[in-house]
């Protein structure tokens, strides 16, 4: 099991274009519409016509199924398609699918794509109001009696937990937020452009639910982006410098569920991604030394911490001190609270643009760009690199 050992994956795919619609709070069309938009956009950046796709991937969420979108966007037959579950815990994994398919030889282009109406229609942050019976829903209905019945709610558990453990206060998570909203502040195609926040905005922001603010949670978006991966061969033929996929995992925990695992031994840790951590330093030989930029999952400012200790760029405990010291350059397009919040995808290209040199927010020299998906369910992450 590649959990235990490492894969042959990395070096074998690239990503090689991405487009993305415009981010707002009511987009004036449908899903699909945004869909077909990023995935030509992402196309042309590419260099490459719907007529070379042979391959879909997206998110189990989501009201565009690929044959529809192959069909709407102009592409022809599909030798593979698939779905990834658990909400933005699939991000990562959607590229990771598409490399796999590549490798294989199932697919030569695979177009991995996530659009909605986050805002405008239905919005993830209005909680659970109605839900068909199913077995993860079983763990949720030991929650919801209690008030438990939003994201942030979900998330505020641990989060309470994490401060008591450490001794820390509420601002611990505002370093995060000020980092996102300053990269954010920079970048145009961001909700946020022109409008940083200081540790005093942070802690003037209204409580969701103790103790996240509003400023501990990323924001709701219309919009959609897609990613355009090939085998490495062939990336080098195409018009943009490739970022080679060096590593790919997906993880899911022991006593793993979908936001409430509140009955782990400890709720101070993302147990999930150190799962995927473990894999991708291992498949791809390297270390959190050797990392330029990381463009971590920020649903909610809490969980940014935890990965970044779940990955050993400091000790448990020490991210907030690692983040306001900006050790480690950290979202540079703004993230999931100062760029748009597209379940992760929109951070998957700005790993690319690092990699190319084309960031609003660019990292001299960037070689090595760490991407993860979402936190508190199964999730997934992405090592990226620039072609050697």
């Amino acid at each position: 099991m590649s959990v235990r050992r490492a894969d042959s994956l990395g070096g074998r795919a690239a990503v090689v274009g991405i487009g993305a619609t415009e981010f707002s709070k009511d987009s004036g069309r449908s899903e699909l519409k945004l869909a077909v938009e990023a995935v030509r956009a992402a196309l042309d950046d590419a260099g490459l016509t719907p007529g070379d796709v042979d391959g879909l991937v997206t998110f189990t969420m989501d009201t565009s199924p690929e044959i529809t979108v192959a069909q709407a966007a102009g592409i022809g037959e599909l030798s593979f398609f698939s779905r990834v579950h658990y909400g933005g815990g699939a991000a990562c994994a959607t590229v990771q699918q598409a490399a796999l398919a590549v490798a294989s030889e199932v697919a030569d282009v695979v177009v991995c794509y996530r659009a909605f109406n986050e805002r405008s229609g239905r919005r993830f942050g209005s909680g659970v109001q109605q839900r068909e019976p199913t077995a993860e829903g079983t763990a949720l209905g030991w929650n919801l009696p209690f008030g438990l019945l939003t994201p942030a709610s979900w998330v505020a558990m641990a989060a309470q937990r994490y401060l008591h453990t450490y001794g820390l206060t509420p601002e611990a998570f505002g370093h995060v937020a000020v980092t996102d909203r300053r990269h954010a502040a920079r970048n145009p195609a961001a909700y946020f452009y022109g409008k940083p926040i200081t540790l005093a905005d942070h802690a003037a922001s209204r409580w969701i639910v103790e103790p996240l603010r509003l400023l501990d949670c990323c924001q709701e978006t219309d919009g959609g982006q897609a990613i355009v991966v090939t085998s490495a061969e062939r990336a080098r033929d195409l018009p943009q410098p490739p970022a080679v996929i060096v590593a790919a995992a997906q993880g899911a925990g022991r006593a793993q569920e979908q936001m409430t695992s509140f009955y782990r031994d400890d709720l101070t840790g993302l147990p999930e991604m150190g799962v995927v951590a473990r894999q991708l330093w291992r498949n791809s030989g390297l270390s959190p030394s050797d990392i330029d930029v990381g463009i971590l999952y920020d649903h909610f400012t809490p969980f940014v911490l935890m990965q970044l200790e779940e990955f050993g760029f400091c000790a448990p405990g020490e991210a907030a001190d690692f983040v306001a010291a900006d050790a480690l350059p950290l979202n540079t397009h703004g993230g999931q609270l100062g760029e748009a919040y597209l379940h992760g995808m929109n951070g998957i290209a700005e790993a690319v643009r690092q990699i190319r040199g084309s960031s609003v927010n660019q990292l001299s020299g960037a070689a090595r760009t760490l991407v993860t998906a979402g936190t508190g369910v199964p999730t997934s992450g992405l090592i990226l690199g620039a072609d050697d």
